[in-house]
């Protein structure tokens, strides 16, 4: 079997370092898509990766169809697929598997979800991961990969509900790292985050997702992870607007991928589209653009 995980970020190598534990005697492949470690065990290239028989996808939501489209020249119909970005595509505001669907059976494809910052997996820190597949052998198929002593691995068929949930966390948590910024308090930061999980599920229902989804690993556990931590990146976008930054300066010092700036745009064209009530993607997306953050406090609590 030839694995290959594209993407170098902080999460393809926290998935790698999972993985390598288990299958020394495979092939397995990193592939660097924007920057090169040139010492890297078993570094190819696009061309090679995409013969494997299985590929980890844990690139930036906004990149995922252009690479495919760039790199993916046919439908591969014996690929197995297990999506491990989160967000959806601001320029058409499909979510991930919409479109992998396009170049692999979605039979194939499965989707990686649940409360896991990058670094504490690297540091061998317990971490619960759901595996979102249609049929469980393929869950079964890639839980072996992560088949170690600090993870546990769980099996859902609701793929939409965890890509919806994925998504709408990080949004929830610029708002969250707002809360904390702007020094408004425990109160105010519990009840965005607890109003925040309604509004997703209210989100994921129309779409047709399980509500259980919303209240387990993937949705509750991510978000309140997500949403209380300087861990994580999107969680101190909204930290630092709080304080009174920039979004751009912001974005500059990050240095890193923040997928809720992009996504929160993508829920609101969406809510939009579908009249769907989700007034903190609503605030969120005006405080991006420079709304000042007490008025939309103010029409939150109103």
């Amino acid at each position: 079997m030839k694995i290959s995980i594209i993407g170098a970020g902080s999460w393809g190598l926290a998935i790698h370092s999972i993985i390598s534990q288990n299958i020394s005697s495979l092939n397995l492949n990193l592939f660097i898509s924007n920057r090169t470690i040139k010492d890297f065990h078993n570094f190819i290239n696009f061309e090679e990766a995409v013969k494997s028989d299985v590929l980890i996808l844990a690139i930036s939501a906004q990149h995922l169809e252009s690479w495919l489209k760039t790199y993916v020249k046919q439908k591969l119909p014996k690929t197995k697929i297990l999506i491990a970005c989160k967000g959806i595509d601001k320029n058409n505001n499909k979510f991930m598997s919409e479109i992998c669907e396009q170049y692999f059976k979605s039979k194939n494809i499965a989707y990686l979800s649940g409360p896991s910052f990058a670094s504490e997996v690297i540091e061998k820190k317990p971490t619960a991961l759901v595996i979102n597949s249609k049929k469980k052998k393929l869950y079964n198929e890639f839980s072996s990969l992560f088949d170690c002593h600090f993870i546990k691995t769980y099996y859902s068929k609701d793929i939409i509900g965890a890509e919806i949930a994925g998504s709408y966390k990080n949004v929830l948590a610029i708002a969250s790292g707002i809360c904390q910024g702007a020094n408004l308090g425990k109160n105010a930061q519990a009840a965005l985050i607890a109003r925040g999980l309604v509004e997703m599920s209210r989100f994921g229902k129309f779409y047709g997702a399980k509500n259980k989804t919303f209240l387990d690993l993937s949705g509750a556990g991510d978000l309140f992870l997500t949403a209380s931590s300087e861990l994580s990146r999107n969680f101190r976008v909204g930290l630092y607007i709080g304080q009174g930054m920039l979004l751009n300066d912001i974005l500059k010092e990050l240095n890193e991928v923040a997928e809720g700036v992009d996504t929160t745009y993508s829920l609101f064209n969406l809510s939009s589209k579908n009249n769907i009530y989700t007034p903190i993607v609503s605030e969120v997306k005006q405080i991006l653009e420079g709304k000042d953050i007490n008025l939309s406090l103010k029409k939150l609590i109103s």
